[in-house]
């Protein structure tokens, strides 16, 4: 308990460091608070990079040239040992929003001048007091729709701004009991047992009963979008899922863990597949592509309530030959009304 304790102290002293950076101070910053062969992992068009200056450069200079004032708004904040390597290493999770005024164009985002939202989820590895490894995962596509952009077709669940849990306790700053962590890590690795062995229920309802709430949310990212009630998630996300996804693959996780009520993992890839039947409104095809994904859960009681997801839907859109960002810097900026 107190590696993760040290842990979220190192980690939290990094976030209120970076709350008062610059473009030209962000690097320093990060070099400050992680190891020289440093690992950060993002979402496309960012990828791998090494080294706090490659990091700055990469993502975070670019960001803050872009977005004033910026706030994180952290909806959830745990740590947990990492159960992927037998539960050796440390790892805190960090969810919420990166709000901003958007200033000046991002990735060819045109900027708004008003409030964005960035969803962000970030997972680092604490060794030794310095931060080792970072994925950071944030829904472009979802800001892209604040500017006013349609990237993709009209997705099957609704897109909001979206909360944090419904019971207002995710940042867990102090302890938590070790057997309320246990339970939950219990129940999200049942809950991917039934997924990998959906084939033995009935029906897809008596598949999620088993692990979820029917008042389930489902927080899904832009292009998919969020959904309530197992019901609702069938129709909204699953059944598309599972009919137009062929040949899928899991590849693991490269950290899973949780802590009190809350868990989550990620992947990269998650899950490599071939999305055969034009699922998010591509044309079907034998191209094979991976999702990186983030899954932040809540549990309540005995089974799952919440759960927030992160898809690297411009790496797996770009896969199949759609590269979203150069469609639209081709384009040119929108015209002035």
């Amino acid at each position: 308990m107190s590696d993760l304790q040290a842990a979220k102290a190192t980690v939290q002293a990094h976030y209120k460091a970076l709350a008062g950076a610059s473009p030209d101070t962000v690097g320093g910053i990060i070099a400050a608070a992680v190891s020289p062969d440093y690992m950060w992992r993002g979402m496309h068009p960012f990828h791998e990079q090494t080294g706090a200056a490659a990091v700055a450069a990469t993502f975070w200079a670019p960001f803050l040239t872009s977005m004033s004032r910026v706030q994180r708004r952290e909806d959830i904040f745990f740590a947990g040992q990492n159960e992927m390597d037998g539960f050796t290493s440390v790892w805190t999770a960090s969810m919420g929003h990166l709000m901003g005024l958007f200033d000046a164009p991002w990735l060819g985002i045109p900027a708004t001048g008003k409030m964005i939202f960035l969803r962000y989820a970030e997972f680092n590895k604490v060794e030794d007091g310095v931060i080792t490894e970072t994925a950071l995962f944030c829904d472009i596509l979802h800001l892209m729709t604040q500017a006013g952009l349609q990237p993709l077709p009209p997705q099957t669940a609704a897109h909001l701004v979206q909360p944090g849990p419904m019971t207002h306790d995710g940042l867990l700053y102090g302890p938590q009991e070790a057997g309320e962590g246990e339970a939950t890590l219990d129940l999200i690795n049942r809950m991917i047992g039934d997924i990998n062995a959906h084939q033995r229920f009935q029906t897809p309802q008596e598949e999620l009963a088993e692990c979820w709430h029917d008042d389930m949310i489902w927080w899904g990212p832009a292009g998919i979008g969020a959904t309530y009630t197992i019901d609702r998630y069938i129709e909204q996300h699953q059944r598309p899922f599972r009919t137009q996804i062929t040949d899928r693959v899991f590849n693991g996780h490269l950290c899973r863990m949780a802590e009190g009520r809350y868990g989550g993992f990620f992947g990269w890839p998650n899950l490599t597949l071939t999305n055969a039947g034009g699922y998010m409104g591509m044309t079907g095809s034998n191209t094979r592509a991976d999702m990186r994904v983030v899954d932040i859960y809540r549990r309540d009681g005995d089974k799952l309530a919440e759960n927030w997801i992160f898809i690297d839907m411009l790496h797996f859109l770009n896969m199949q030959g759609l590269d979203v960002l150069g469609r639209m810097a081709s384009f040119g900026p929108p015209a002035k009304s």
